[in-house]
């Protein structure tokens, strides 16, 4: 029996990973600066409640946009090639352009990603739209909360990596958390091993270039880095040096950095501030003078 489709209050099922929740009719108008749509990239095994709660935020600033949900088993992303993870993101594609894209369509999209896992997803969604339409995916801004680590292969790259696999399933093992660790450790190992003999490269480091590549993700799209330098899955310095990237090769590139909040816990720890961080690139993206309606 394949697995249940899980469920989230208030948003229609596309696929067992990719949710939508329509946009509300306000009672009087609201501003048109507000994104039409968003899209809420959650991190590895995030549980669906948890990561509608970030749908829930957002809905609370912008209540007219369309919302979609894709949740992020890790298996899914770390462990599938690019087709098959490309495949897995079509129907965000599918709904937001059911009949393609047109010159005509000016649409503003929110991009919201957690996490590597989220944004090896994101990457995946980018990827399908520029095989279909041979352009760059159409958003204004693109958030990358807790995102992108390094995806070199190292000891203490891979007691983090080992780590964050570990958390969502360790406590429904009987054995210590250590050992559920070294299992993923090992698992992780060889995994890079079959990929270096199959000349295939790792979900994080195509993702990681895929989003600094002007052939997926259009140089007019801002980028938003959420972090903070107590996370102990991703260390810092990797997004920061990837925002230094991204602001070398022509994007706009903002970022904020929270005290104290560890790994994808910015938002629960620091609210306020966070939700203000995005709403500020929000606007700095849909006013910037070099920015232009969605074309394709």
């Amino acid at each position: 029996m394949p697995p249940k489709t899980p469920s989230i209050p208030g948003f229609r099922p596309l696929s067992d990973q990719i949710f939508v929740r329509e946009q509300d009719v306000p009672a009087t108008p609201t501003s048109s600066n507000h994104p039409d749509v968003v899209l809420i990239y959650g991190w590895g095994d995030g549980h669906p409640k948890h990561v509608a709660k970030y749908a829930d935020g957002f809905q609370a600033l912008y209540p007219t946009s369309r919302q979609l949900i894709i949740l992020s088993p890790m298996s899914k992303a770390l462990f599938s090639n690019l087709a098959d993870r490309t495949l897995h993101m079509a129907p965000v594609i599918n709904e937001l352009f059911p009949s393609g894209p047109s010159p005509s369509d000016a649409r503003t999209i929110l991009v919201h990603t957690m996490s590597n896992t989220g944004a090896i997803n994101y990457a995946a969604t980018i990827n399908h739209y520029q095989g279909v339409y041979a352009a760059p995916f159409p958003h204004h801004l693109v958030v990358m909360d807790s995102t992108p680590g390094s995806v070199i292969l190292n000891l203490e790259n891979l007691k983090r990596w080992s780590r964050a696999m570990a958390m969502g399933i360790a406590k429904f093992l009987p054995w210590p958390f250590v050992v559920t660790q070294v299992l993923f450790a090992t698992f992780i190992w060889a995994n890079s091993v079959v990929e270096r003999v199959l000349g295939r490269e790792s979900a994080g480091g195509w993702s990681r270039k895929a989003v600094l590549d002007p052939q997926f993700e259009a140089l007019g799209a801002r980028k938003l880095y959420l972090y903070s330098r107590e996370d102990d899955l991703i260390n810092y310095e990797d997004i920061e040096a990837h925002t230094a990237e991204a602001r070398m090769l022509g994007w706009e590139a903002d970022f904020e950095v929270f005290e104290g909040s560890g790994h994808v816990q910015h938002m629960r720890v620091h609210g306020e501030q966070y939700w203000k961080a995005i709403t500020t690139s929000w606007e700095k993206a849909i006013t910037a003078s070099w920015n232009k309606p969605i074309t394709v």
